[in-house]
């Protein structure tokens, strides 16, 4: 459905387009004490792909320690199996970008009113808003003076930039879940209740992939996917080492950093030309925009590059399993830049956006690094390459700085170490710190 399309249903209209209502419950539910949460009506609202999967874990995790819990609110096909009767599609929600907001921004105002409509008719008992802070701490702020729990999961990047937003956050919640360690210390200063739980990869990444030896997770992948397969049957190089190279996801950052990474490779095969690269990408047209930018290249690049998606669509892990079968890499700052860490795979990070946007986020982000590693250990132990430095030279001569085992050893150490401290500071699931502080503020007089 559009975004733009306003036809969304009215809450007591059972004849929409949208899912009936008939399971929410009209009546006031049976009172229930803050350690017996059986029979919870829960309000839970993701606006995009990412969240959906946060949020169905926490479903999940909920629905193993407590029998009866009604779902209601708005989430994709991996919430609603666990149970969540979405009152109308995800997508309505998942509006990125100041004007793209501004174009459809009455559309959001009348589903942030349906919701709260829809959850005051259900009598739910806690909201939990997962990412989307514009929309969902709006929503919550509605909820919370009702005397509605109201949790906000995954803080917004207040410990970044707007430290100033944490007044509105203190109004619409009674609990921040937050991904990463770093994010308490706002919420300390400001004595506002937040646990760090840690981000969902801590739980999701396989162990097989730390430890599997690398050349059997080699043989595996490649003999599983028919493009691998081809390309290394068709190789007649040996191999020094396999980089694996991740320009982003969006076209945009494909088109503006694979271009930067391509040139570095045409630099290090004239240095080592039995160096080889993987390109993991999310689907066959991702492949075909990452490859249409390789077929400008020339021959040696090409034929050291293999572009691979899992087309047998078996793999859960495929991008994971192709960085962890890879001695270094190259990538674009992100989720990507934690994955790596937790497999423990030398990197260099790369990124370049437009110089307006650049200008405008170096005047407000407070913080001297991009890299996730680097904000989590709070030092520079991996490079970044930003803007100006973004460069196939650059790239190239950091690489080859990497590649020397001392400095490949010593950044794996550091990455091994952040690791470690980030698990030992994410130990309390999702679930038991809601409980534990919701149980607290209702035994509160």
């Amino acid at each position: 459905m559009p975004l733009s399309q306003s036809n969304a249903p009215n809450p007591s209209d059972n004849t929409s387009a949208y899912p009936p209502l008939a399971s929410i419950p009209t009546e006031p539910t049976e009172p229930i004490g803050p350690t017996e949460p059986n029979g919870l009506v829960i309000g839970i609202v993701a606006g995009e792909a990412s969240g959906d999967s946060l949020g169905a874990d926490f479903m999940a995790q909920m629905n193993n320690l407590c029998d009866g819990i009604v779902w209601v609110g708005v989430g994709g096909a991996k919430m609603q199996a666990q149970g969540l009767q979405s009152l109308f599609p995800l997508e309505r929600l998942a509006v990125m970008g100041l004007v793209e907001v501004m174009a459809h921004l009455r559309d959001l105002l009348k589903a942030r009113s349906e919701l709260v409509a829809c959850f005051a008719a259900a009598k739910i008992d806690w909201f939990i808003g997962i990412d989307a802070p514009d929309f969902n701490l709006r929503v919550a702020k509605k909820l919370k003076p009702k005397g509605i729990f109201c949790v906000q999961y995954v803080s917004p990047s207040i410990w970044a930039w707007r430290e100033s937003r944490i007044h509105s956050i203190k109004a619409a919640t009674h609990l921040v879940l937050c991904l990463f360690p770093f994010e308490l210390d706002v919420y300390q200063r400001y004595q506002h209740p937040a646990i760090c739980v840690g981000h969902p990869l801590l739980h999701s990444l396989p162990d097989s992939l730390t430890n599997i030896p690398t050349l059997e997770q080699r043989r595996e992948l490649i003999w599983n996917n028919s493009e691998l397969r081809e390309f290394f049957a068709n190789r007649k190089q040996d191999i020094s080492h396999i980089i694996c190279l991740m320009p982003g996801s969006r076209r945009s950052e494909i088109h503006a950093i694979l271009p930067l990474m391509l040139d570095a490779v045409a630099r290090l095969l004239l240095m080592d030309e039995q160096l080889c690269f993987v390109i993991p990408t999310v689907d066959k047209n991702h492949q075909y925009i990452v490859q249409e930018l390789i077929y400008q290249q020339n021959t040696q690049v090409q034929q050291a590059i293999a572009v691979a998606y899992d087309d047998s669509q078996t793999q859960a892990h495929f991008s994971q399993s192709l960085m962890a079968m890879s001695d270094f890499m190259i990538l674009a700052s992100g989720t990507a830049t934690l994955e790596a860490m937790l497999l423990n795979r030398p990197m260099v990070v790369v990124y370049q956006m437009h110089n307006i946007t650049y200008a405008i986020a170096k005047r407000l982000v407070k913080i001297p690094y991009v890299a996730l590693p680097n904000i989590l250990a709070n030092d520079l132990i991996v490079p970044e390459l930003l803007q100006a430095q973004a460069t196939g030279e650059n790239i190239c001569r950091t690489m080859t700085q990497l590649m020397v085992p001392r400095a490949s050893a010593s950044q794996q150490q550091q990455l091994q170490a952040t690791t470690m401290w980030l698990k030992q500071q994410s130990s309390q699931s999702a679930p038991s710190a809601v409980i534990n502080v919701w149980g607290d503020e209702s035994s509160m007089p």
